[in-house]
Formats: C-alpha cells, structure tokens, sequence
C-alpha cells in the first residue's frame, strides 16, 4: 500500500479492532482500499479480444479515482481513466484505437480494459493502478496469448536405407507448439527430428522428420499440440508396404558373407594376435637368455683376465724373490769367502810380519822392501834406486 496523505492515528486502529472489525474493514480503515486481480494468467486468443479486471477492496466507487494500466514502465500507459475521461496523451502507439474501459460496475470499485485484436505482443505482464487523493494502489495480472496454427501436413519423402521417411509441416502457432508422431495403436514414436522457425509476427513454424521401421505400422499420425490452450490438430498417412526398402536374395547372401567374412576376419585377427605375442615372449625369452649367456661370458673373461694379471704378479714376486735370493747366497758365500780370507790373512801376517815387513836388502847400490797388493793376495819386492825412485816387480 502507498500513502501520500496523512496517517490514521493508532488509537483509532485499536478502537476499530476492539470492535471486532473484521481483517478486509480494518485494512480498508487502515490504508483506505486495496486493489485486486486476478491470481491465474487471463488467457487470449490471436486476433480475439482480452479483458484485463482489476477491483478494489472494500467496494467503494471509483468513479473519481485515476485509473491507469501500465506494462512493464509507468509511462507505458495501456489505457488512462482520470477526471472521469479517458486520456490518451501518455497512451502507447501500440494500444491506440483497441482498448476502452469497461463501466459497467465502476461505481462499485469494479473496473476493466478491454484489448481487441490481441496479437503476440500483447503477451505478458500488466499492472493496473488506482489513486484517489494522495492515496494509491496497484496489482499484477498477467495475460497469456495463444493460437493455433494450419492443421499439419504429412508427405513421405522417399524409402530410407532402414525404413520410410516422413514429414510433417505446419505454421501459425503461438507459443512454440509440441509435435507428436503416433502409430495406429498411439503408441508414440520418440526418434525423430523438429526445427522450429519464427516469422516477423512472432509464430512459430514447425517442420518435423520421422523415419519408420517396421512395414506393418500402417498408418502413421503427426499431431500438433498448443500447450497453453491445449487444443490440437492432426494429420496421419498411410505407409504402403511397397514403399519399405524391399530385401532382395542377393543383398540376403551378401549380408550374411559378410557377416560370415567380419567372423573368419575376427577370429584371424585374435589367432594372428596371439600367434605374435607368443613369438614375441619367445623372442623375448631368447634375448635375455643371450643377454644372461653374454654377461656370462664378460663375467668368465674378467675372471680370466685377472687371473693372468694375478699369475704375472705372482711371477714377477717370484723372480724377485729367487733373484734376492741367490743375491743371499752369493752375498753369505761371499762373507764366507771374505772371513776365511781375512783369517788366512791375519794368520799369514802374523807368520810374517817380523820377517817381511820392513826388511830392506841392499845389492849393487839398491833398497828392496816388502809392499802389500791392492787385490787378495797381491804383494812384492820393490827396489828403490838411490835418487829415490822406486821400481816395483811383481
């Protein structure tokens, strides 16, 4: 509700509900009056006439009161009742000349628009509003635009590889319509085509494409539904049995050799498919198996190879050790040899030592004396002439 003016004072609200005043007078007490449509779509047929009610509560003239029914915007005036005229300044183009306001029961609070020639635009939303004073209402209605379009056409359009084609065509329609294919006993077929166009006016035209199977359907039924008025309109057809793509023998044999070639192709394919895994785990087998035998053999060879480079070492050690060795020998036996030495020595100079050393012998003018060699066992006489010099003889 929507008050310009004043507002009553509560007391008198709790005055007039001590009184017992049922809910629709106090409200009228309260907020003067309130404006009613009707709660379910108001339905229209193309180029028919619809009726836009509206009244208000509790029931009082509105003789004197602005009325107005607007679309979706306030200046989108559909028609203006004010200082008990109509007014057609703010009245849109598309309503002129085809509405007027029903009087009948205005002096009752009851009040309608009436819309000749309705077409797709006029479908949808419609406010219509009351003011009196300072004082305003309004309510929503909403207004459905239906028609039915030409009865369906139904023609076959030739044999299918798989059966018999039909269509089904039709126009004029408002909203899109739903579009059903029946056989004789109405069981419904569900495998088919639609499209759907729409004209500069807003219908709807349909094209729908059914292909039938079986050759003993027999009649067949395109039905064209309006889901808003519910009404409908049929066409169906006769399908001769001729027109079925006929089996023919040789189309027979040659569907099952094929059928019989997919089998004995199928089952090469499986066999060859086997017959390559299996080579190909054999093949596999045998490459480890070389593989194993070759690492094998890399193995057996390094072994090999170190044993030899073992057995050299142990040679070479050997060589070694026999050449130390025998240098062992010969160094004891040469110690050997060097003790007896040194004692026969020690032994020999000790026998001679006042015999020979320092014994001088003088002939024809000489000195002789005793000299001991460099070498085992070597030593002399030398002579010693008188000027000094000295002539040895081993």
């Amino acid at each position: 509700m929507h008050i310009l003016g004043p507002t009553p004072d509560l007391t008198d609200c709790l005055g007039v509900l001590a009184q017992h005043c049922d809910f629709i007078s106090f409200l009228a007490y309260f907020a003067e009056f309130i404006v009613m449509a009707p709660p379910d779509p108001i339905v229209a047929v193309l180029g028919g006439e619809a009726l836009l009610p509206c009244r208000v509560s509790p029931a009082m003239s509105a003789e004197d009161m602005e009325l107005r029914w607007f679309r979706s915007k306030f200046s989108e005036a559909v028609f203006i009742y004010q200082d008990r005229l109509e007014q057609k300044e703010e009245q849109m183009a598309a309503y002129a000349g085809r509405t007027w306001l029903v009087r009948d029961l205005l002096n009752q609070g009851e009040a309608a628009v009436r819309i000749q020639n309705v077409d797709v635009s006029d479908n949808g939303l419609y406010t219509c509003f009351f003011r009196k004073g300072g004082f305003y209402e309004e309510a929503n209605l909403e207004l459905k635009v239906a028609g039915v379009g030409s009865a369906p056409q139904v023609h076959i359009t030739g044999p299918e590889e798989v059966g018999v084609r039909l269509v089904c065509t039709t126009s004029g329609w408002f909203p899109k319509p739903q579009v059903q294919w029946r056989d004789l006993s109405g069981e419904k077929f569900l495998a088919f085509s639609e499209a759907h166009t729409q004209d500069a006016e807003g219908l709807f035209s349909v094209e729908a494409a059914l292909v039938v199977r079986d050759s003993s359907v027999g009649n067949v039924t395109c039905s064209i539904l309006n889901p808003v008025l519910g009404q409908e309109k049929a066409m169906d057809i006769f399908i001769p049995e001729p027109f079925f793509p006929q089996a023919s023998p040789w189309k027979v044999a040659f569907s099952v050799s094929l059928t019989v070639l997919v089998i004995l192709l199928l089952g090469a394919g499986c066999y060859t498919k086997r017959e390559h895994s299996i080579k190909v785990r054999e093949m596999g087998e045998k490459e480890a198996l070389c593989q194993a035998r070759e690492q094998d053999r890399q193995t057996k060879e390094e072994m090999l190879k170190d044993a030899a480079i073992l057995q050299e070492e142990l040679e070479r050690r050997k060589s070694t050790y026999l050449a130390a060795w025998r240098k062992a020998q010969l160094y004891a036996d040469w110690r050997s040899n060097q003790s007896i030495l040194m004692e026969m020595r020690q032994e020999e100079k000790g026998m001679m030592e006042d015999e020979m050393v320092g014994w001088h012998h003088r002939h024809n003018g000489h000195r002789f004396g005793w000299t001991v060699g460099v070498g085992d066992g070597q030593g002399g006489l030398a002579c010693c002439g008188s000027w000094g010099h000295r002539v040895g003889h081993d």
